[in-house]
């Protein structure tokens, strides 16, 4: 079992491995984490964890008021989680690796980073400026059949967005822009559709990429499905992504 300790930073969202996070970074215990990345070398990576929380919030109250009305101020690595901060996360997570960090003149930051590896979630410590954890790093097994399975959920995605974009928009993906490797097929198609994310910490805690390719070609059929019976869906609304304020 490979273990190994990172900087922890807690979001209303999954992150899967391959895919891009852009974050705006405000919150001083996540600010005091990139300061000390930002000492790491160049040519060394920059790396921290991302877990989806179960229960807490993402921006922890700073003042009456923000984000909750009733909100008690909290302060320290742990304010928004609880006494007992590894209770409140999903318990497998991703590691990102920083490429870019920019430090505003306000001191917040702009940080673009992309998924690298599953983690499993042993411990939290919330004795420093930020929460780090220990965490276990998880391997990617292809399962049986995911071959033909990646090629059934990549038929199954064109139709779903076709069925999300409109029968007369042409702005989508051809055969062409869309890999074919298994794991980076499940973990595209995982972080494309529109899921919530109690279904997407399913398909990132997948025993293997079949086992992650069935269940999507599953929620493909059924979220088409519902697209079709739906045609006022504002579907152009539902393509739109957004960027964690965190």
């Amino acid at each position: 079992m490979t273990t190994v300790r990172l900087p922890l930073f807690p979001l209303n969202s999954v992150l899967f491995p391959g895919l891009v996070l852009p974050l705006n970074v405000f919150e001083e215990r996540y600010r005091a984490l990139m300061r000390d990345l930002l000492k790491t070398p160049e040519d060394e990576p920059r790396r921290f964890a991302v877990v989806a929380i179960r229960d807490g919030h993402e921006v922890a109250p700073s003042a009456p008021g923000m984000p909750d009305p009733t909100a008690v101020p909290q302060r320290g690595p742990a304010a928004g989680f609880g006494s007992d901060p590894a209770k409140a996360f999903h318990a497998v997570g991703c590691v990102a690796d920083a490429a870019t960090i920019r430090e505003r003149a306000d001191g917040t930051f702009e940080v673009l980073a992309t998924g690298t590896t599953r983690v499993r979630l042993l411990s939290v410590d919330a004795s420093g400026a930020y929460l780090t954890a220990e965490l276990e790093e998880l391997p990617e097994e292809q399962g049986d059949e995911a071959g033909a399975l990646a090629e059934g959920v990549l038929r199954a995605f064109r139709q779903y967005q076709k069925r999300l974009a409109g029968a007369r928009e042409r702005s989508l993906s051809t055969g062409t822009d869309l890999p074919d490797e298994p794991a980076v097929v499940s973990y595209l198609v995982a972080a494309a559709v529109m899921l919530d994310t109690p279904t997407k910490q399913r398909l990132l805690q997948a025993p293997d990429t079949a086992s992650r390719l069935r269940d999507e070609l599953k929620l493909l059929r059924s979220e088409t499905a519902i697209i079709r019976s739906l045609p006022s869906l504002p579907a152009s609304d539902l393509t739109r992504g957004t960027t964690s304020l965190n």
